[in-house]
């Protein structure tokens, strides 16, 4: 499109001799599982992230998974989280035979509702899982569970607050592999070990199974990937934030009251730039039809999905994540959209509603 929601070739065409040096050095040393790329990756994601530890698994939806197996969730179990989010973060609890319970966002933040999700806690609920939304540090509730963190989208804002953060490296997100990638950090000695056995079919050494674990293992190819690109996150999430507020400075000189902007935190690392708009459908086939990208994040929530149907929720059950499913679009931003074509967004996003 005229205008892409990200642009890869841009953030990797500078990039473009170091991350083949990188592939190559993994060609050249035949070690594609673990090995020494893995290693300094991981130690280098902790540095960075100011975590202990950092272990590297193979998908983000991966990274929930084996940390929730690491806090012994299982069958029976309850895991509160957000119904407004993408759906790894429940499906990963359904999986293990835990039963997901769906408490409301805040209807500004778009966030886990803190208070609400401490209300949802039962003598059954083993995790509370609070999403970091579009890169917005959700407020964690005061619970006596463990705590995970879905981080996926919101890299860069320090360490876990709970027991553990999921990290995925999917190709668009802040940080990205060339392909599945994630991570859990975290600054429980006891907790990243297990991680790392059951990343590994829970065998220690190789060949003796001490548990029940998964192939979650991180590609080394994919780990050499990551650590060309880890030292530019903090320039990134600058350029991220700077481009933010632009669109902050557009919109308040357009003076358009049928968009709403997310509210702005100094820990905000924008991995998506999400209003909510009236006759939000309307506006997005505007846009498509000017050539400027767009996407839904996310249409339909997950306490509404088919698969969860058996739960018992109905429309209406949870109103504010509906309602943030009806009017929230994102719009594009990434380290390196240029202010002209934000401007033109705002322009076509203005006509648009003047027209009306």
């Amino acid at each position: 499109m005229g205008i892409p929601l990200r642009d890869l070739a841009a953030e990797h065409g500078p990039l473009r001799a170091e991350l083949t040096e990188a592939i190559a050095r993994v060609v050249e040393s035949g070690q594609f599982i673990g090995g020494p790329e893995l290693a300094a990756f991981e130690s280098e994601l902790a540095a960075a992230s100011g975590a202990a530890r950092a272990v590297g698994v193979s998908s983000g939806t991966d990274a929930i998974l084996v940390a929730l197996m690491a806090l012994g969730v299982g069958p029976g179990d309850e895991v509160v989280t957000t119904p407004f989010t993408f759906f790894a973060t429940a499906g990963a609890v359904a999986r293990l035979g835990a039963v997901p319970v769906f408490a409301d966002i805040d209807p500004v933040t778009l966030n886990l509702d803190p208070v609400r999700a401490a209300g949802a806690v039962t003598p059954r609920t083993r995790a509370v899982i609070p999403v970091h939304l579009y890169g917005r540090l959700a407020e964690l509730p005061a619970v006596d569970v463990p705590i995970v963190e879905d981080a996926a989208q919101s890299i860069g804002t320090g360490p876990p607050k709970g027991a553990a953060a999921t990290l995925s490296f999917f190709p668009s997100k802040n940080l990205g592999a060339m392909g599945d990638a994630g991570a859990v950090l975290t600054s429980d000695a006891a907790l990243a070990d297990r991680v790392a056995l059951l990343r590994s079919h829970g065998a220690r050494p190789k060949y003796h199974h001490l548990e029940i674990g998964g192939n979650f293992r991180l590609d080394a190819l994919q780990a050499a990937i990551l650590r060309v690109k880890l030292p530019h996150l903090v320039r990134w999430t600058d350029a991220r934030r700077a481009a933010a507020a632009r669109y902050r400075e557009l919109f308040a000189a357009a003076g358009l009251d049928a968009v709403a902007l997310p509210p702005d935190s100094p820990e905000h690392v924008y991995h998506q730039f999400v209003v909510r708009a009236e006759r939000r459908d309307a506006l997005r086939q505007r846009l498509t039809t000017a050539d400027i990208a767009t996407e839904v994040y996310y249409p339909e929530p997950l306490h509404l999905q088919p698969c969860f149907a058996h739960l018992g929720y109905r429309p209406g059950a949870l109103p504010h994540a509906e309602a943030a499913c009806r009017d929230s679009l994102a719009i594009p931003l990434y380290p390196q959209i240029e202010p002209s074509a934000q401007a033109r967004i705002v322009d076509v996003i203005a006509a648009f509603y003047r027209a009306a």
